[in-house]
This record gives structure tokens, sequence and C-alpha cells, in this order.
């Protein structure tokens, strides 16, 4: 098969690769804990289901408009002023078929061949591959653990030049957990406008925060960058709805338009069921229990996990502040070896620990970092805590 060379370069999600190797061999009778899936272990409430299966009963199973519902939209609306403390039209609104196909329409409207995409490292998975599809080149700026993994412009500056085109953000970030300031938002924003630099905001995890931290939009430092900023949301993470495919988009009318138009010729309007789903979702008054339910449970969850951790020899972590998500420092292990296989890097690290001890967790490199693996807390604590305990036990058997 002659293949293009664009789908020659995509590579495979890391993330998926590992949850269905852990999936295979628990579908042979295996004893795996799963440390790398990225959903809630939570299912839909059913206040949504409820309302998914009146949809259908109504026979609310027809095309929609390509962009979304309008009453879809404005409730997204509603909710976007509510967590970034900015307003927006219908016309400035976009449904999509998740927040990965936001992104990918932004980046396709946005990036013409060969400009730059400035992207945080560490970093989820799909961007790069995202980036290289729609013709861009990823360049990528190293964060440091000290720094909570928050971008800083002293590391920006250097990397940008007359190609570069966009800055994509996350936060509360993905695989890290960090949580950006106001103060370095402002920072970002004052930056951006300097050099012209279209944001990306990916905030997905936005109700996924912990203690006393707060969700800032970089659309709330400066008015500004309403203009020069897609923010990027949906479904998914906050109620756990996955496998509905609703993500959604805001930004300036003229590139929503584009992205209206690219869905048109790609994959016409998100599932209309899932869409009246998304609408009780949003506006059910049940919602805000619902979410600080689920933010209780993984704030539970990550600090017994964090703890953990930081108790087992060679292994550390720092505290995540949002997502579920914890990046665990594993370069103290490096050089080491069980049964005669040493551990060179992330991936020979997560290897052993999955084919010996039976845990499944995400390489480093998949993000850009090969000094840590990254664990997910959305799973119940009694698989915490077994997983753990296999972690210690592989990490005190090394030589």
């Amino acid at each position: 098969m002659n293949l293009s060379e664009k789908a020659k370069g995509i590579s495979p999600s890391p993330t998926l690769a590992v949850d269905t190797k852990a999936k295979q061999m628990k579908k042979e009778g295996q004893d795996v804990i799963g440390f790398g899936a990225g959903e809630p272990d939570f299912d839909t409430p059913d206040y949504i289901k409820t309302a998914a299966i009146s949809a259908v009963n109504q026979g609310f199973t027809k095309y929609t408009p390509v962009g979304g519902i309008l009453e879809l939209k404005d409730a997204i609306s509603k909710y976007l002023e509510e967590s970034t403390g900015t307003s927006y039209k219908q016309s400035q609104i976009i449904v999509s078929n998740g927040a990965k196909q936001c992104l990918f329409n932004a980046l396709y409207c946005l990036i013409n061949p060969g400009e730059k995409v400035l992207i945080p490292s560490p970093y989820w998975v799909s961007y790069p591959e995202l980036v290289k599809l729609c013709g861009g080149e990823p360049v990528f700026v190293n964060t440091k653990e000290e720094d909570d993994f928050q971008l800083k412009v002293e590391a920006l500056k250097p990397l940008i030049d007359d190609k570069t085109k966009v800055l994509i953000i996350n936060s509360p970030n993905n695989p890290t957990g960090s949580v950006y300031s106001k103060e370095d938002l402002k920072e970002i924003a004052k930056i951006a406008a300097e050099r012209d630099i279209f944001i990306i905001s990916d905030e997905i995890y936005d109700k996924l925060i912990y203690d006393e931290e707060k969700h800032t939009s970089i659309v709330a430092v400066d008015e500004a960058m309403k203009d020069r900023t897609v923010v990027i949301n949906g479904m998914s993470k906050t109620f756990a709805m996955t496998g509905w495919r609703i993500g959604f988009a805001a930004g300036p009318d003229k590139l929503i338009e584009a992205m209206t138009d690219l869905q048109s010729h790609s994959t016409s309007n998100p599932n209309s069921i899932a869409q009246k789903a998304s609408l009780e979702a949003l506006t059910n008054s049940a919602k805000q229990d619902t979410v600080a339910r689920m933010v209780k449970e993984f704030s539970a969850r990550r600090n017994y996990m964090v703890d953990r951790i930081n108790e087992i020899p060679y292994l550390s972590c720092r505290l995540p502040k949002g997502a579920f998500y914890v990046m665990m420092n594993i370069s103290a292990t490096f050089g080491k070896q069980l049964d005669g296989i040493y551990i060179k890097d992330s991936s020979s690290f997560a290897e052993i620990l999955l084919e010996k001890y039976k845990v499944a967790v995400v390489p480093g490199v998949a993000f850009g970092t090969e000094d840590y693996v990254r664990l997910s807390y959305a799973t119940s604590m009694e698989n915490i805590k077994k997983g753990l305990d296999r972690i210690e036990e592989f990490v005190k058997a090394l030589r």
C-alpha cells in the first residue's frame, strides 16, 4: 500500500497503546492494574442519560446545524462566561465530535505549511501529531518540575521567530496536573501580543482543580486576548462523558466560521443525541453537586498517591493542582536492573513494570520527557493501593 507521506508520519497514541495492551492482558486473565487511561472512572450521571433516552424517544435523531444546536451553544456560552469571565455569541462557538476535533479544526484553519506551533513540554501526546497533520512544525518549550511545569516566558522568547504562528497552552495540564497562575498568563499574553502569536487554550480540565486553586483562562487576564485566542473545552472530563464525543470551542467569529466550514466537509454535525445530553449536563441544577463529588474523590486519591509515591525509594512526584494525573520522577532508577534487564529510560521502566508486576503506566517519552512516567488516579482507591504496592515491590527489587 503506497500511503501518503502525511499518513506515514503519524505516530500511534502511546496512551492508547498502553491501555490496549493492559486490556489485552486482562482479557487473557492476567490481574493488571491500569494507570494509563485518561478518562474518569465514574459513570455518566443518570440525569444526563435520561435526557439522551428522551431525545431518542422524541425522534431527535436527524441532522442538526453543523456547528451544533443553538440552545446548546447558549448553554456553552453561559458555561464559558462562568469559567473564563468572557462572553461569547453563538457565532463564536462551535460544537464538535470531541475537544480533539476542535483542536484539529483550529490548527487546520490557522496553520500554513512550515509555520511553527509552540508546545510546552511535557505535553499531551496528540498536540505535536495534530500540528504535523496540519502541515505545521511543532516547537517544544521545556518546563521545569521546580516551576510546577508551568511555562515561563524566559524559555519561550528564544524560540520565537518569523514563522511562529501559534502557542498551545493547557491548564489544568495533562500530563503534569499543573495549573497556570494569573501572573504567568499575563506574561504569556503580553508576549503573544508583542509577537502576534495566536493562542490555543485547552481548558478541558477546568473544573477538576483541588484545594484553593482557581482556574484562570488567558482570555480573562487581558480583554485583547479574546481576539487572539480560541478556548477549547468539552464534556468528557467534567461530566464523565468521554464516549459521548462532544467538545466545543470559542473564539473570533472568522476562525469559528472557518472551523465550521471545515467540519461541514469532514464530519458534519456532532451526534444529535449527545448534544441533547450535553445540554442537560450544562443546565441541570445537579451539575454542581455532581462535579463537586467527583473532585472530592479525585482529591482523596491524589493525596494518597502522592504521599505514597514520595515514600518509595528512588521515586518522587509533585502534588498536582488539577486534572487527574501524577508525573512520577523515575530518573533515580536509571541504570538499575531486574533479572538482568536494565532500566535505561521511561519506556523500559514501563515495559518491565507491566511484564513483571502487571502495572500499566504511560512512559514519559510519550509526553516529551524521559525522566517520568504518568499515572492516572481516575481509577478506584482499591486499584491505586494495589498498584502502588506492586510499584514499591518492583522498585525495591531493583539492583
